[in-house]
Formats: structure tokens, C-alpha cells, sequence
């Protein structure tokens, strides 16, 4: 381990025995910090909502969950490239794919498919969803240190809120 390395661990170590925060300087550093966990989410999330839309725009009975399958993926991919390059600028690597839980629950709603109950199922995921990404959002926006990224975060916040709007309750709104 390098001399900076061993001098960032020993203050990071510091910090956390007194109970302080970390110094400024060493904001950004931890993987697990609070910019980087939302950045990982968020993109786990957006991969989760286009792979869900895009099965909704196949597999859903009613027109209207099929236009909301198809707002979100359109949504989700913009909100995704804009994620990529905030990631980029701060040198954060992202996953490849939706996490492990967000893959069965699509695989729990496919078992459904080209049924009403494919439909309510996946209304209800995606209030689930968007209800989880709204939390994340605010407690980015409330909590963390890196700008670009808490930028991010308000300006996914009103069109994650709208998404969620179109399914609250299980019932599809579009507008």
C-alpha cells in the first residue's frame, strides 16, 4: 500500500474511532460513501426500469401500461446517459446489470404475461420501484457531498415523481 493510501486509511480510521466525519478532502474517496452508493443505485435502477418497460411494451395487456412501459424506458435511458457521464467525471465504475432482486422481481412479473395479471403485477412493481428511487433521490439530495451528482439527483427527482404518479395505486395514469 502506497504512502498516501496508508495516510487516507489512518484518517479515514481517525474519523471513525473519535465519531467525526472524514475531512473534505478525503470526501469522495470511499466507495461506499453516500455519492457513489446513490450513483450505483440509481443506475442499477434506471437499467431495472428500461429492461421492465421494454417487457411491458411486450407483454402488457392494457394500451395505457404499454405507453407507461415505453415512457419509462425513453425516460430512463436519458436519465441513465447523464448518469454515465456525471459517473465518468468522478471516476466511478458502474454495474453492468439490474441487482439480483430487481431481476426476480421482473421474473416474477413475466410469469404473468399476456395476462390482466402481468399488468396489475407490474403496476405494482413499478410503484414499488419508483416509491425506492424517490427515497434514494431525496436522501442524495439531503446527504450528499459531490455536486455534480447531487445535480443529478434533482433533476431525476420530478420525472421519477411523475412515473410514479402514472402507477400509484396499481392503477395506470397517463397524461
Amino acid at each position: 500500500m502506497g504512502k498516501r493510501m496508508r495516510m487516507l486509511a489512518l484518517a479515514a480510521t481517525a474519523a471513525a474511532v473519535t465519531g467525526m466525519c472524514a475531512p473534505a478532502a478525503l470526501a469522495g474517496v470511499s466507495a461506499g460513501d453516500q455519492d457513489s452508493t446513490y450513483v450505483t443505485s440509481a443506475h442499477q435502477g434506471n437499467l431495472a426500469e428500461i429492461a421492465a418497460g421494454r417487457d411491458a411494451q411486450k407483454n402488457a395487456v392494457t394500451d395505457c401500461v404499454k405507453e407507461v412501459g415505453a415512457k419509462l424506458v425513453a425516460d430512463h435511458q436519458k436519465l441513465d446517459t447523464d448518469l454515465k457521464a456525471v459517473a465518468a467525471k468522478a471516476d466511478m465504475t458502474l454495474p453492468t446489470a439490474p441487482t439480483a432482486a430487481q431481476q426476480q422481481e421482473l421474473k416474477a412479473v413475466q410469469l404473468k404475461a399476456g395476462t390482466a395479471g402481468y399488468d396489475s403485477a407490474w403496476l405494482a412493481s413499478q410503484e414499488a420501484a419508483h416509491l425506492k428511487t424517490l427515497a434514494l433521490i431525496d436522501t442524495q439530495i439531503r446527504s450528499g457531498s459531490h455536486a455534480d451528482v447531487t445535480d443529478a439527483a434533482q433533476k431525476a427527482r420530478p420525472i421519477v415523481a411523475m412515473h410514479l404518479d402514472m402507477v400509484r395505486g396499481g392503477t395506470c395514469h397517463i397524461s
